[in-house]
């Protein structure tokens, strides 16, 4: 693996020697939940790579491909709020949602958290775009038709910004500094999700931490499995 400072950055390239590309995100809110946390919302203080990939994704998909990210750079200062959302304890199987055969009483199964959220976000996601050994193209064209449609402010959904409720802007990163100030021990943080046919899908986490501004993310996290509730002591 080999790497290359740009501008005070030290990014990491490919295996195919490519430097990461990047898209700048900003929104009024945002709400990136600690896992540790069941009864009330809390956010990190900042974006998840989980959730960066979500907005990529949202922009441009694919099966062919999928993206890594390398580093996100915080450029607002971090500011909280709190807000009272209603959520749902009545959720439908997959299987019955997609088929329709199963309705979601959000009335009777309400139920309302207190939910602590960033408020005035932007951030800039430097990722990789790494096709699958199926692609039938080679990665520099998926990058250039991923940047098209940052350029043209393309998606295929609304990106959002950890709920639905907080949707985010994308454009084409600009020369916004970064805030050097953000320096915080984050903690445990989801690295990402592997969806490989089974009932369960594999997580990896890392341990996160922002310095002078920039959420360095490694390239694999550690596979920790969640406690399921029937082996709960």
């Amino acid at each position: 693996m080999t790497t290359e400072v740009v501008n005070v950055l030290t990014l990491r390239r490919s295996a195919a020697g490519d430097l990461p590309i990047a898209v700048q995100v900003t929104g009024d809110a945002a709400l990136f939940s600690r896992p540790e946390l069941k009864v009330e919302r809390v956010t990190y203080p900042v974006m998840t790579p989980t959730a960066a990939v979500g907005v990529l994704e949202s922009i441009y998909w694919k099966p062919e491909i999928r993206y890594e990210i390398v580093a996100i750079e915080v450029l607002k200062p971090i500011r909280q709020f709190t807000i009272r959302r209603n959520e749902t304890t009545d959720v439908a199987p997959l299987a019955e949602a997609i088929r329709g055969t199963r309705r979601v009483d959000t009335v009777a199964h309400r139920d309302q958290r207190n939910a602590v959220c960033l408020r005035d976000v932007a951030y800039r996601i430097h990722a990789h775009l790494l096709p699958a050994a199926h692609a039938d193209k080679p990665a520099a064209a998926y990058r250039d038709q991923l940047r098209r449609r940052v350029r043209r402010g393309a998606c295929f959904q609304q990106p959002y910004l950890g709920t639905r409720e907080f949707s985010a802007d994308f454009s084409w990163p600009d020369d916004t500094p970064r805030d050097t100030t953000v320096n915080e021990e984050v903690g445990i943080m989801l690295h990402s999700i592997h969806r490989d046919g089974t009932a369960q899908p594999r997580m990896e986490w890392f341990a996160a931490r922002v310095a002078d501004g920039v959420l360095y993310v490694p390239p694999r996290g550690m596979e920790m499995a969640l406690p399921s509730s029937s082996g709960a002591a």
